[in-house]
C-alpha cells in the first residue's frame, strides 16, 4: 500500500536548511493498522503529510498504491489526495455555521445519485452512534462527537488510505479510547489502511501494529544513539 525508499525532507530554518526525515526503506500493506509513536519534533507528522502528497519529497521514492507521488506535480498530488486519502485532524476543523450532515455532505463524491448520498450519510451516522445528532452544529455536539464527524467525513468518499493525526489529542481519555477503539473498528469493517500518529502509548497498544519513529527515521535513530553514548560517558566519569 505504501511503500518509502530513500525518502529525505528537509525544511528552511534561519537561512540554512534542517534536515527533518530520512527513511532508508519503510512499507505499510494494504489493511494494516499502525501506530506510529514518537517524542515531538521527530518527523511523526511530516511522514504522514509525504504521504498524503501534502508535501513533495527532497528526494527518495514514494508509493502508494501504485502511485509514485515523488513524481507528481502539485496538481497531480491534489487529485491523488482527493482520490486515495481521508485525513483525521486533531483539530477536527468542522465548518461551524453548518451542521454535521451538511459538514459530510461536502465531501461526497459529486458523480453519487441524491439517494446515494442521502443513504450513505444515513448508514455513516448511525455507524457512529450520531443519527439522532446530524442537525446539530459543532457547538452543539461534545468534543468527541465532533470528532465522530470528522471521522465519517475522512471515510464515506471510500478512501483506501486514512491517515490520523493526533486524533484523540484534544480528547479527554475515556473519549480518547472510545474514540480510537471506534476508528479502529470502522477500518477493519470497512477495508481501509489506517496510519494513526498518536504520541499517547496506551492508545497505540489498541493498534495490531505500533512503529517507533526511530525505527523509521535514521535522523532520530543517530540522535538517540549520541544521546545514549553521551549518558554512558557521564555514568563511567561519575
Amino acid at each position: 500500500m505504501i511503500a518509502f525508499h530513500q525518502v529525505t525532507k528537509s525544511f528552511p530554518i534561519n537561512g540554512s536548511m534542517l534536515p527533518i526525515v530520512k527513511v532508508k526503506h519503510w512499507t505499510v500493506e494494504a489493511g494494516e493498522r499502525v501506530a506510529l509513536i514518537g517524542p515531538s519534533g521527530s518527523g511523526k507528522s511530516t511522514l504522514l503529510h509525504l504521504a498524503s502528497g501534502v508535501l513533495p519529497v527532497d528526494s527518495g521514492e514514494i508509493t502508494v498504491a501504485d502511485h509514485p507521488i515523488h513524481r507528481y506535480s502539485e496538481g497531480q498530488r491534489d487529485r491523488y489526495r482527493a482520490q486515495m486519502i481521508g485525513y483525521i485532524f486533531q483539530d477536527f476543523h468542522l465548518i461551524s455555521s453548518l451542521s454535521a450532515r451538511q459538514n459530510v455532505e461536502l465531501v461526497l463524491p459529486p458523480a453519487w445519485t441524491k439517494q446515494q448520498r442521502r443513504e450513505e450519510v444515513d448508514r455513516w451516522f448511525e455507524l457512529v452512534g450520531l443519527q439522532d445528532r446530524q442537525k446539530h452544529l459543532p457547538a452543539q455536539l461534545s468534543r468527541g462527537q465532533q470528532q465522530r464527524v470528522a471521522m465519517i467525513r475522512a471515510l464515506i468518499g471510500n478512501a483506501p488510505l486514512i491517515l490520523a493525526d493526533e486524533p484523540t489529542g484534544s480528547l479527554d481519555w475515556e473519549t480518547a479510547g472510545e474514540v480510537m477503539s471506534l476508528l479502529l473498528s470502522l477500518c477493519e469493517s470497512e477495508k481501509r489502511t489506517l496510519l494513526t500518529v498518536t504520541h499517547d502509548l496506551h492508545l497505540a497498544r489498541l493498534f495490531p501494529k505500533t512503529v517507533h519513529i526511530s525505527e523509521l527515521n535514521e535522523l532520530v535513530r543517530k540522535t538517540n544513539e549520541a544521546e545514549s553514548s553521551a549518558d554512558s560517558k557521564g555514568e563511567r566519569v561519575g
